[in-house]
């Protein structure tokens, strides 16, 4: 029996899990969180994060603000963040990295132009692009175009900086916490109580408060967040590693994982269980589409975008914490700005693909768009023809 166990062991968090494995997961694991309550987004959590930090400063006025430990998107955002640390020291990955001050530079720019892009697109690239396309909002494939634009521009800048401003990102990276020699240490032992208290501790405190939706946001936080981290699986890098490198496996992952979860909710939509209007954000296309370019730039630059800054934050990567609370700072920071000056409304419009070109039209919309998505990253992984290096 120990030898199975082990083996089950080595299985989960011995050896990074399959990305299309996790695309699935992540596409069906969308679909029952839009069942139950909401997709995740992760901007949504971030600005009650920033929201609660400027209320305490007294710069911002907000009397139906929420706790962060009881709003549903911030729960969502601190599983995912804690499941991703639970993950991290079951497969003994877990260390505090501090990158050079020109990283962490980078990761504080990039967090508030994320912050700022999620805003003008109502979502980060996870609520605005992939949860609003899944939503068969038109907006969601304006803010896909902004992001592959931003991407690039961002990818640009990069190699720009290596030719002509090298010493920005020079310096020593520190490592501490680690796993010790040859990966031993307690790192195990502190994933597994860890994980328990998420899954069992923490829903049953939740539950016996009255707080039993919060608790299911927790599972579905974790549940991301280990899923992440096992598969590494990240829309940073499907949108900017056929650029960069040409490799498009996370990219195909990703339009695969789209498919799934528009399928997914359309079903909910179109019997009714959800209203059509949920999660179709008024920013097509000025919005979406300048939200995303602004998103793209910054996601590169941070090396991770909601989600993904958040999952790898859990890991230990200091440039990620500066990425995670720059881009809570800039959503609340944008939304304040924009709300004061009467231009949320001004963004875009609204617009819900069946009523345009039916369910079976909006449907295979989006399903043409992810194919040739998919067709693209295949197409250019042999040819190289878009990539930088």
């Amino acid at each position: 029996m120990r030898g199975v166990l082990r083996e089950q062991y080595e299985l989960l968090f011995g050896r990074a899990w399959s990305v299309w494995a996790a695309a699935l997961l992540v596409g069906t694991l969308n679909v029952f969180v839009f069942a139950y309550d909401r997709p995740w987004t992760a901007s949504d959590g971030a600005r009650n994060w920033g929201d609660w930090l400027l209320v305490g400063l007294g710069v911002l006025e907000r009397p139906d603000l929420i706790a962060p430990w009881l709003y549903s998107g911030s729960i969502l955002n601190l599983g995912a963040l804690a499941g991703a640390l639970a993950a991290a020291l079951l497969s003994r990955e877990f260390a505090v990295r501090v990158a050079p001050p020109g990283e962490l530079l980078k990761g504080g720019v990039g967090g508030l132009l994320m912050g700022m892009g999620a805003v003008l697109a109502f979502g980060c690239n996870l609520g605005g692009f992939f949860s609003a396309t899944s939503a068969l909002s038109l907006s969601g494939l304006a803010m896909m175009l902004g992001l592959g634009v931003g991407t690039y521009a961002g990818l640009r800048y990069l190699l720009w900086e290596v030719e002509r401003w090298p010493a920005l990102s020079r310096g020593k990276t520190y490592t501490f916490a680690g796993p010790g020699p040859e990966g031993r240490g307690a790192q195990p032992c502190v994933g597994a109580v860890l994980l328990l208290l998420l899954v069992l501790g923490l829903p049953y405190v939740y539950s016996r408060s009255g707080y039993v939706p919060q608790a299911g946001f927790l599972l579905f936080g974790v549940a991301f967040g280990v899923i992440l981290q096992r598969s590494r699986f990240c829309l940073v890098r499907a949108f900017r590693e056929p650029f960069l490198t040409g490799e498009g496996d996370h990219t195909r992952a990703a339009a695969l994982a789209l498919v799934v979860s528009t399928i997914g909710f359309t079903i909910l939509k179109f019997t009714d269980l959800k209203g059509t209007s949920e999660w179709v954000f008024p920013g097509f296309w000025i919005g979406a589409l300048l939200g995303g370019l602004l998103f793209g730039v910054g996601m590169t630059l941070a090396g991770g975008c909601g989600a993904g800054s958040i999952w790898r934050a859990g890991e230990g990567h200091v440039k990620l914490w500066c990425a995670v609370a720059l881009f809570a700072a800039g959503t609340s920071l944008t939304r304040m700005v924009l709300a004061q000056a009467g231009l949320v409304q001004k963004l875009g419009s609204a617009v819900f693909l069946p009523t345009v070109i039916g369910w079976g039209g909006a449907l295979a919309l989006v399903v043409v768009v992810m194919a040739a998505w998919y067709l693209f990253a295949a197409w250019n992984e042999q040819s190289q023809t878009f990539s930088l290096m």
